[in-house]
């Protein structure tokens, strides 16, 4: 455990800065400008340790204008080296450093795209800009502007920068201490500070710092908690310590976390396994506490199911919850709306009845509007028989369960017609709703096929080589770990599955878990490089599924952005105004 404040980030004492400038030809280097000087100061505790200077003989002659900015002229560059020695060099020069340049997008650009250009591989550079530094802390009564040359003056540097590359690398130099300098009194004193610090961050939120100090460097679930032990805010993180120090540094200046910082008297860490795990502990923990500040997931209740019902008249019904009585559902939708939209496709594509009250196996009612029009069987005054009516029941069934393809193609033909006769709204509308029926198709048929599978055990190989090994039971993650060096990998993952969580499933596509915790331990699943160890089931989809219907919901929805009819082999539908 690292026991001071100091140790919370890289330290500014023990880092060792390249401060670098160029003079170019012009101002994008993808526009073909070239670098025709290269300077770079190295220092470190405040002391300069080197300096490296060259000239660059670029590939096109250099403009007059630059010639009268710069003071260099072509004949100065026609014995100096070219890029593919000079970058080099300067890339060796700086190798562990951390670059600093003013204005750090211009130079790093320039100095990335010549690397790409070569072939070369571009260093994982730490790279820090005075310039945006500068806009943080420097007020209008320091200095009227960010500009170099006026943040020179105000640190009295001893270089005045005269636009040749090693002159503005050592007034930045003297710009870089002074930034450093103001922020150290503000609490600043690591790397990860430095760069992310904002002025929007208030010196109570930095008061509180000493609550990461006891917090490990490994990944898991962080809960902030007030006076009274009330959860405030639950997040994740591959690093706690890192992440919550954020907190009370610079990069979370969204005002809600500021409140939620002056509330908070304490943070709590749970450590995970693995990322994913961690991932998912944070979905429980937020629905089992709903903290205040979190916004998401806080209520995983609060989604909408289309049931197709069991009794003797079928039909669709909007409900909050998923029972155990063998119906089919469809979703999770999370708004009401779009779940309306998905069952008004279906009423569109099945004439089933659309009223809400229970039927005799035998009724006798008259029949209703709907009827009249079409659009339902009538079973209430006996106009269809019950196995007739099931047959188009099940028809609606496999509609949900395996293929779409019979709501898409009635839907489609309704907007073609509407579209015909420029009814271009309604035809939107149209749209909208086959989109969300299939998207919850797609999202049910895949939820189903997951959960189904008793079991499944799966590997991936993270960065630092290891496997990490998660159990998923129903859906739910039962266990996590990462496999140790020097064990016995189907040994140990044995051991994991044996003292895995037990998971008894309940009714509907997420029977043991919350949607969303499913769906997110299917997108790990189908990473790639993750390799299935065992699955108890049959983990599939249906070839015709909605998920087939992928390249149609990318069509519609760049439809709804444009202003041209929509009109080829495979989708005829116009589905928004043409341009007159």
């Amino acid at each position: 455990m690292q026991q001071t404040f100091d140790e919370l980030g890289t330290a500014l004492r023990h880092i060792t800065f390249v401060v670098v400038d160029l003079e170019t030809t012009g101002g994008s280097a993808t526009a073909g400008a070239s670098i025709t000087e290269i300077g770079a100061v190295k220092v470190c505790r405040g002391e300069k340790l080197a300096e490296f200077q060259t000239l660059v003989r670029p590939s096109q002659p250099i403009p007059p204008f630059i010639s009268v900015l710069t003071g260099i002229t072509n004949s100065m560059v026609a014995d100096a080296p070219r890029i593919e020695a000079a970058l080099p060099a300067f890339l060796e020069f700086a190798r562990g450093a951390v670059l600093v340049a003013h204005n750090a997008p211009f130079d790093v650009g320039f100095l990335r795209h010549y690397c790409e250009l070569m072939g070369i591989g571009w260093p994982r550079f730490d790279v820090l800009d005075t310039a945006k530094l500068a806009r943080r802390v420097i007020t209008r009564d320091d200095a009227p502007n960010c500009k170099l040359s006026s943040l020179a003056r105000l640190f009295r540097s001893t270089t005045t920068p005269n636009h040749r590359a090693l002159s503005d690398a050592r007034a930045t130099v003297d710009v870089l201490h002074g930034l450093m300098e103001r922020l150290g009194n503000l609490g600043v004193h690591t790397l990860e500070e430095l760069q992310t610090f904002s002025s929007r961050v208030s010196s109570a939120q930095r008061k509180k710092r000493h609550l990461a100090e006891q917090l490990p460097h490994s990944p898991g679930v962080y809960l902030f908690r007030d006076g009274r032990g009330r959860v405030l805010d639950v997040g994740t993180s591959k690093d706690l310590r890192a992440r919550v120090r954020t907190y009370f540094t610079a990069s979370e200046t969204r005002s809600r976390m500021g409140e939620m910082v002056g509330l908070a008297e304490s943070v709590e860490g749970i450590v995970c396994a693995t990322a994913l795990a961690a991932e998912v502990r944070e979905l429980r923990l937020i629905a089992e506490h709903k903290p205040r500040y979190n916004r998401r997931s806080k209520f995983p209740e609060r989604v909408s199911w289309v049931k197709l019902t069991v009794e003797t008249w079928p039909r669709l019904s909007l409900v909050r919850k998923v029972l155990n009585d063998d119906a089919d559902y469809l979703g999770p939708f999370r708004s009401r709306q779009q779940a309306e939209a998905a069952m008004s496709a279906l009423h569109e594509s099945f004439p089933i009845r659309q009223c809400s009250d229970r039927l005799p196996r035998q009724p006798s009612r008259s029949a209703c509007a709907l009827a009249e029009m079409g659009r339902c069987l009538a079973p209430c005054d006996g106009s269809v028989s019950e196995r007739d009516y099931l047959v188009t029941v099940e028809s609606l069934r496999h509609s949900l369960d395996a293929s779409p393809a019979r709501v898409t193609a009635a839907v489609r033909q309704r907007m073609d017609l509407l579209a015909k006769a420029e009814r271009f709204e309604e035809a939107a509308s149209h749209r909208n709703r086959m989109t969300s029926f299939v998207r919850a198709a797609a999202r049910t048929q895949r939820l189903r096929a997951l959960t189904s599978c008793a079991e499944i055990v799966a590997a991936l190989r993270d960065d630092d080589n290891r496997w990490s090994v998660h159990v998923i039971r129903h859906g739910r993650l039962a266990a996590a770990g990462v496999i140790p060096p020097g064990v016995s990998a189907r040994d140990w993952t044995d051991m994991l599955q044996l003292a895995a969580d037990t998971v008894v499933p309940g009714p509907g596509p997420a029977p043991a878990a919350t949607p969303e915790e499913s769906e997110k331990l299917l997108r790990w699943l189908e990473q790639p490089g993750v390799r299935l160890v065992h699955v108890e089931g049959t983990w599939s989809c249906p070839i015709d599924g909605a998920e087939s219907q992928c390249e149609l919901l990318d069509a519609v929805d760049t439809s709804r952005n444009s202003v041209v009819p929509f009109d080829d082999h495979r989708h005829s539908a116009t589905l928004s105004r043409p341009a007159r």
